[in-house]
């Protein structure tokens, strides 16, 4: 399943006909056991948005604006990516899939994506019910005076439904025995430190890393001027630190094929240089959770975070109500705290082999 708003995954295989291909808006088999899917959003608001993109596009009407543009601009960041989550947590409860692969976009897309759950679960408890009631209150009125009607109740209707398509989502993501995540990058520097930054970010948001593919390296004999020889030179040194830098995960080398990876053959052959012909993908191949409560005493505790390459100085951290709440670049985590931890208090943080532990205590 493709989560890329550039949805390549049929180009990948080689399908044959339009630009964009009708055909994988819906799973389409491609082999035996085998099935391709991407994320069509103008058929998933049709679906699943009907009320919410409705009411969006009445407002951009009273702006000027055509209903073509207003239907265009009524599909807002995020729709894409709750609408996969709810394929996800569908097939999952169906178990019509032994194995589901999201194809995800690049760094910053695919955090956006793996926040959902948690963005729209805050905003249910802590926004949604506060809303709706306002609003329930105050619309025979504002309706009389003002120039925009306020969204009907059914609008709240239709986003608790999606809300309740996508419980539990965030169990099966965060679950190490159930979903991995598997970075690929290729051997350059720039490349290496965007796939550092999103090892931490994946582990921030409670999802664990077990694989990294290291694609597009040059095989041994490519090549013997000068030209090729900096660039094989250049990518060995890079995979130095990539097998440094990641350990004690496993790094595999794909090489740079002869020609474009596209249609089944092609993609076999990859596979295979990943894999092997004996090893099962499917399999996980680290367990451990990014992130674990332990009890050190009586009324103290320790949450310990995996931060790989994480700094002292890039970290924030602060407790409010019921949460944990840990920044580092430009996000933000809310972690849930159990019950007995609620009422303690940070006292204090450190950094440890790759972890953040954070130690909360009951104030005096």
């Amino acid at each position: 399943m493709s989560v890329d708003p550039a949805h390549s995954l049929g180009d990948s295989f080689g399908l044959p006909g339009d630009l964009f291909h009708g055909s994988t808006s819906e799973p389409l088999t491609m082999r035996p056991n085998l099935d391709i899917f991407e994320v069509n959003i103008q058929k998933e608001v049709k679906r699943y948005w009907g009320e919410v993109a409705q009411y969006i596009t009445s407002v951009l009407r009273t702006t000027g604006l055509s209903g073509v543009e207003a239907e265009e601009l009524a599909i807002f960041p995020g729709m894409e990516e709750i609408s996969a989550l709810m394929y996800v947590n569908l097939y999952r409860k169906e178990s019509k899939y032994d194995v589901i692969i999201l194809d995800c976009a690049p760094t910053a897309e695919s955090i956006r994506f793996i926040s959902m759950p948690k963005t729209l679960d805050w905003y249910m408890r802590h926004v949604f019910p506060m809303q709706r009631n306002l609003f329930k209150a105050v619309r025979p009125i504002a309706n009389r005076i003002s120039p925009v009607e306020l969204p009907s109740d059914s609008y709240f209707g239709n986003i608790l439904d999606l809300f309740r398509r996508l419980e539990g989502v965030d169990q099966v993501l965060e679950d190490p025995a159930v979903t991995s995540v598997r970075l690929v990058t290729n051997p350059e520097q720039m490349v290496m430190r965007e796939t550092q930054r999103a090892f931490v970010y994946f582990s921030l948001h409670g999802m664990t890393v077990d694989d990294i593919i290291v694609n597009r390296v040059m095989p041994p004999g490519v090549g013997s001027d000068a030209f090729f020889a900096g660039w094989r030179e250049s990518q060995q040194r890079v995979l130095g630190e990539i097998e440094t830098y990641f350990q004690p995960l496993k790094v595999r080398q794909v090489p740079l094929f002869t020609e474009e990876v596209v249609g089944m053959e092609r993609l076999d052959r990859l596979a295979q240089a990943a894999y092997g012909v004996d090893e099962d993908p499917s399999l996980a191949l680290r367990t451990e959770r990014s992130y674990t409560f332990e009890k050190t005493g009586e009324a103290r505790y320790v949450v310990k975070l995996h931060m790989p390459f994480a700094q002292k100085g890039e970290i924030g951290l602060f407790k409010k109500n019921d949460e944990l709440v840990v920044e580092i670049g430009s996000l933000r985590r809310h972690i849930g705290l159990p019950a007995t931890m609620i009422g303690l208090t940070p006292r204090r943080a450190r950094l440890e082999d790759g972890y953040l532990l954070v130690e909360l205590e009951a104030s005096n």
